[in-house]
């Protein structure tokens, strides 16, 4: 298989309603999408960086010019002959750093394309062990606890096995307890902070142990394991960690620091559905629970990351919820939820296509790139 060219698709989703956490409100999803065409076939991955440089370095300008200047020009080499490596490719990539969201969604297409050439799905590919993944749903901050009650009565009425509350200074203790009082001892119940607390806060966020949380996320900054470490022996609610993890590598040492006992696996942001096995592979021998975060994805991502989160590793629910979370209309046949669970596609590749005429009325801005 010989990819003859790549095109960069930025579209834009409206939201069905703002989605607030502690660094910043979107109501609309800014996305790109990479599609890698063959003379047989086409692939398309999804990038999962943000419109601003907010949950991290990346934004969405950034990854169409990275992209455009150095990660598809350094492959055409090793695409422009048939077939192609994908971990070839990939040590191709290593040469430039950082800008893992792009790497990712270029890896993705490349997959997609070059399985649905030999017609194996990409959860056969990575290892899936379930034909069905548990789904959790995000809830963003809001204006008011009884606003905060409605959604989650709403969600738990869906089917939803897992409630993830967005918390920061401010809108933490009180949100968590009504979400406990109101709903009782047996919610999957866990609060993701996006870094907005320092170690000082430590006493402070230990006033969450008492509801019994499935975890608290990322915490604190980003690129301080040390003191997530400090903070992970003061709390007996687990610590997950999620911006903190970009590879294989910054796993490992969380792990050996004691800096969490729970990791959120995002491919966008480790560098791809590879990368995100090696996670995957590495905190399972240490016997460390992981589940599959969201990035507000269409469904493009969203089959992509049931794929991975089918993973005999991922033991707890993750942010693979349904179309109908974020988008009146997506821009592929819509994920349903069925009894708490999304099927993990089973077609070639990763399953899916865009439906054309929905991906052209969101569609900004393309541009083509030949091999």
């Amino acid at each position: 298989m010989k990819i003859t060219g790549i095109e960069l698709r930025r579209i834009t989703m409206p939201l069905i309603a703002p989605f607030r956490t502690s660094f910043g409100t979107e109501h609309h999803r800014d996305t790109l999408l990479v599609r890698a065409v063959t003379p047989d076939t086409e692939g398309w991955g999804e990038c999962a960086a943000m419109t601003a440089p907010l949950y991290s370095p990346e934004y969405t300008e950034t990854a169409i010019d990275v992209l455009r200047r150095y990660l598809v020009p350094a492959l055409s080499p090793h695409l422009a002959q048939a077939p192609f490596d994908i971990n070839a490719v990939n040590r191709a990539l290593r040469r430039y750093r950082g800008h893992q969201m792009a790497k990712s969604a270029l890896e993705t297409a490349l997959l997609d394309a070059g399985l649905r050439t030999t017609g194996q799905s990409l959860g056969s590919y990575l290892g899936a062990a379930v034909p069905a993944v548990p789904c959790g749903v995000s809830v963003g901050i809001m204006s008011s606890v009884p606003e905060l009650l409605d959604a989650v009565d709403d969600y738990v009425g869906q089917g939803y096995r897992r409630i993830k509350l967005k918390i920061e200074p401010g809108w933490d203790l009180a949100p968590v307890r009504a979400v406990r009082e109101r709903f009782g001892p047996d919610l999957l119940l866990q609060a993701d902070a996006n870094a907005a607390y320092t170690l000082a806060d430590a006493p402070h966020l230990a006033k969450l142990d008492p509801f019994d949380l499935l975890l608290i996320e990322q915490p604190l900054a980003d690129d301080d394991l040390v003191q997530h470490a400090q903070l992970a022996r003061r709390l007996s609610t687990p610590v997950c960690l999620d911006e903190s993890v970009h590879s294989a590598e910054h796993a490992a040492a969380a792990i050996t620091l004691g800096s969490c006992s729970i990791i959120n696996i995002k491919p966008g942001r480790v560098g791809g559905y590879l990368e995100a096995r090696r996670i995957h592979d590495l905190a399972r021998a240490h016997g460390v629970a992981v589940w599959c975060g969201g990035m507000l994805e269409t469904g493009i991502g969203r089959a992509a990351n049931l794929a991975l989160a089918a993973l005999p590793g991922f033991t707890l629910p993750g942010d693979t919820s349904a179309s109908s979370r974020y988008y009146t209309t997506d821009i592929t046949a819509p994920f349903v939820l069925q009894d708490g669970h999304l099927p993990v596609p089973t077609g070639p590749g990763i399953g899916v296509e865009p439906i054309m005429e929905l991906l052209d009325e969101v569609t900004v801005s393309t541009e083509w790139i030949p091999l």
